[in-house]
């Protein structure tokens, strides 16, 4: 009897792994659609737009979904703050990548080769991604009224200001951390005009964009 338990256990736990890994990947693609479905409705909508009746109706899920992924307003904010950064990471390829600090180098200009990668990284943000970069600022905004919520998306933030210093390091300078908060203040400063500002309808095309990072670059490092 014993063995017959044991066996029928044995045979059954293949099964139940993969129902269980079933689950989490249905899981995981279900709080995706949400903080997608939110971040689309903060760019379409402004703040007031996004609430969890409006992402379950917009998303196609049934009424409540969006409430057991994520109980309060603040939760849904955050899965939204979450799920941007996750997309925003996503905008360079690894291999497009400006190589980080100790990498030996493998291009004649290893300034050039930056400039390049954050050229098209910035480019896609333009234009593949306004969207997301809207919704940005409608989550940065609302994070200067949500302690809770700025704590949060100040953390996101840190994982794209680190890779920067680390680059900047490899491109020997002397200050890593001061430069790249330059490097990301052209960046924002650049982004908001382009999607919400006076050059909204003048976005620069890649090559503008890479002369420009490559006479912030140089200037930084050279001075």
């Amino acid at each position: 009897m014993t063995d017959d338990r044991t066996a029928t256990s044995a045979s059954a736990a293949p099964g139940s792994a993969s129902a269980s890994s079933a689950a989490s990947a249905a899981s995981a693609s279900r709080a995706e659609l949400i903080a997608d479905t939110a971040l689309a409705l903060l760019a379409e909508r402004g703040m007031r737009g996004l609430t969890h009746r409006a992402v379950d109706e917009a998303a196609g899920l049934p009424l409540g979904s969006t409430s057991n992924h994520a109980r309060t307003r603040a939760a849904l904010l955050k899965a939204a703050v979450r799920r941007l950064a996750q997309r925003e990471a996503e905008v360079l390829a690894p291999d497009e990548m400006p190589r980080p600090a100790g990498a030996p180098p493998d291009e004649a200009d290893p300034v050039a080769g930056a400039a390049d990668a954050l050229s098209l990284a910035l480019h896609r943000s333009l234009t593949a991604q306004r969207d997301l970069l809207i919704a940005r600022y409608e989550l940065a905004l609302e994070a200067t009224r949500r302690p809770e919520l700025r704590e949060f998306y100040d953390a996101t933030g840190r994982g794209f200001r680190e890779p920067l210093e680390a680059m900047m390091t490899a491109l020997g300078s002397t200050e890593p951390r001061r430069h790249a908060r330059s490097l990301v203040a052209w960046c924002e400063g650049l982004m908001f005009s382009c999607v919400a500002g006076a050059d909204h309808d003048a976005v620069p095309d890649r090559a503008a964009l890479r002369t420009g990072f490559e006479e912030l670059l140089r200037g930084m490092l050279d001075g």
